[in-house]
Order: C-alpha cells, then sequence, then structure tokens
C-alpha cells in the first residue's frame, strides 16, 4: 500500500485526498518507482476543476505527471532502467491511466528519463517539464537562431523562466512581460535581456525599440484569449506566435488581416508533442542535459510543500504569486 492523492469529484483542492493504494507490480513497458518528490503544474489544477483538454473518465481519479524519485520494480520488456536507478517522470501520458501523487507510482518507461548526476529529487521533478516545452516549441517546433528575439508572457512561471534560459543558451534575446514590477528585478536576474510591465508601459514601442523597429522573431504565449491580437502586433514580419497555454480561460481568436500586419504564423504547441516522440524527447533530453551540465540551466524553485499539504501546494499554484516551479516531498 501506498500514501496516494485521489480525488472522487471535480472541485477545488479540499476535493484531494490522501488514502492508502494498492500500487501492485508494473506491467510491460511500465516501472514502479519510489517518488521522492512531484513537480506540480497547471494541468494538474485543470483536470481536477474538470477545465483540462481531456475530461477525467471515471472517480476516484489520481493526478500528476512529473517526479522524481527511484526504480523499484522494472515490469516486462523494460531494459533501459534498473532496480535503485534516479529517475524523473516526464509529462508524457494521461492522468486517467497514470498519477504519481503518491508514495510508489507505476509509470510507462516511454515518459521516463535517468535523472542527471548530481541532480537531486526536488530539482529533478522540477526540471523536465519547464524545459521540454520551452526547447519543444521554441527550438524544435519554431527552429529559434542566434540573434532572434522572444518575447514571453507569464515569465515567471517555470516555463516562462525555462523560456528565457533557453533564449540565453542559443544567443536568442529574451524579453518577458509581468504584469507588475514586482517580478522585474527576479526576471532581470534569471537572464532576461528587458522586463515589460504591461500595465503601465508602452508594450509595443518597448519591443520595437529593443529590435530595431522589426519587432521579435517569437512570441512564446501561455495565456491566450482576445489578447493574442496585441501580442500578434509584436511578431516580426515572417514571425511566429506560439500558443502554449490556455490561462485566460476564455476563446482565442486568430488575428486577421484587418490588422494591416505582415504574414504572421500562429501556432499552438503542446509539450506532449515532444514527450510522446521518442527522437524529440532524445534530443530534447540532450540539450537540457548539456544544459545543466554546463550551469546554464537550473529549476527555479518557488517553494515546498510536504504530500501531507497537497491542498495548500495547490491552493499556492493557484494564487500565481510564485516564481518557478512548486515541488512537493514525499516522505521516505
Amino acid at each position: 500500500m501506498a500514501k496516494t492523492v485521489m480525488f472522487h469529484e471535480l472541485g477545488g483542492p479540499e476535493v484531494m485526498r490522501l488514502e492508502d493504494v494498492e500500487v501492485g507490480d508494473p506491467g510491460p513497458g511500465e516501472l514502479r518507482i519510489r517518488v521522492e518528490a512531484i513537480g506540480l503544474n497547471r494541468a494538474e489544477v485543470l483536470f481536477r476543476t474538470g477545465n483540462y483538454i481531456e475530461p477525467v473518465k471515471a472517480f476516484p481519479a489520481r493526478l500528476g505527471t512529473e517526479a522524481a524519485g527511484v526504480v523499484e520494480a522494472v515490469g516486462e520488456g523494460v531494459t533501459a532502467f534498473l532496480p535503485g536507478q534516479p529517475v524523473s517522470t516526464v509529462p508524457g501520458f494521461s492522468q486517467n491511466e497514470y498519477g504519481i501523487y503518491a508514495e510508489r507510482a507505476i509509470v510507462p518507461a516511454a515518459s521516463v528519463l535517468p535523472r542527471p548526476e548530481g541532480l537531486g529529487a526536488i530539482e529533478g521533478a522540477a526540471v523536465w517539464m519547464p524545459y521540454l516545452t520551452a526547447y519543444g516549441a521554441l527550438v524544435e517546433v519554431g527552429g529559434m537562431r542566434p540573434g532572434d528575439t522572444v518575447v514571453l508572457n507569464a515569465a515567471s512561471s517555470s516555463v516562462g523562466l525555462a523560456a528565457i534560459h533557453v533564449a540565453d543558451r542559443i544567443g536568442a534575446t529574451p524579453i518577458a512581460l509581468t504584469r507588475t514590477a514586482a517580478k522585474k528585478e527576479a526576471l532581470l536576474k534569471e537572464g532576461a535581456a528587458e522586463v515589460i510591465v504591461t500595465g503601465s508601459d508602452d508594450v509595443a514601442g518597448r519591443v520595437l525599440a529593443a529590435t530595431g523597429g522589426r519587432g521579435a522573431e517569437f512570441v512564446f504565449d501561455a495565456v491566450a484569449g482576445p489578447g493574442v491580437t496585441d501580442l500578434a502586433r509584436l511578431v516580426a514580419p515572417g514571425g511566429t506566435l506560439l500558443v502554449y497555454g490556455a490561462l485566460s480561460g476564455e476563446p482565442t481568436p486568430y488575428p486577421g488581416i484587418d490588422l494591416g500586419m505582415p504574414a504572421l504564423n500562429m501556432r499552438t504547441y503542446t509539450m506532449l508533442e515532444t514527450a510522446r516522440d521518442p527522437e524529440r524527447l532524445r534530443r530534447a533530453a540532450a540539450f537540457v542535459t548539456s544544459g545543466l551540465r554546463s550551469g546554464a540551466f537550473r529549476p527555479v524553485i518557488d517553494r515546498t510543500f510536504p504530500l501531507s499539504e497537497m491542498a495548500d501546494a495547490h491552493r499556492h499554484l493557484e494564487s500565481n504569486t510564485q516564481i518557478g516551479k512548486i515541488v512537493v516531498t514525499v516522505p521516505r
């Protein structure tokens, strides 16, 4: 038996319960891991509240896709991992099929990566989703190159910070958008070339000034909704507006030719495009591991909570006050 977070109905953080659940043995292509730390993601809040792209199919339901731990057992056909090996899971599976908010969990081996040497469990639970999202969208899909500029909102999120780090490593220029000045210094410290406060600054004017009047080759949008129309005005001719999140919760229009803009590429991106493609995942893992080894990349941890306080951890996640990743630790 293992302490496992379950929920029996849709709702707020209070619907989550810590229950004793039988874990069992891994099946073909699966691993059983002893979970040491859990990285929280917006997808879990959306799944719990019934607002995710994939609805809950049955109750009681599980939660969680990103964790760090140690392999306890391997299923038939799994040859890349051994018991005792430190690993991290990547969010490449459905929460209707697997969930890692637990002391022990079964996970598909295809969604597991070896934990780089020297990377602790807390950091190992916080690194992959942000960097796979940023790298997958900007480099694999977008083809970001040295000299490009990327404008990004939700910049203090774990993905936003990873995007800043990735742009810096590529030789691109990251410009961070933030709603208030409270997070400006933290964003500059993380490597943003400029921080624009959307509530008081002339966003378009600042971006055009920073890019010699051409606009940004990439806009990396976590919010979507009506705001994409304003973001589209920041894109350079032939540039790309990449929408990877929907924090606004509102319908997203496609900016039309009535804006009088040059050619605009607009594309949605989901991290599953990288996590479920073995070759993309292999390249992404190599890129991120290299960045970790050099010190160019590092997971930014906002705060940790024990497993018994998962509801409080979710409340903090929904407060939008954090800078970086919220991690839940699992006692041994």
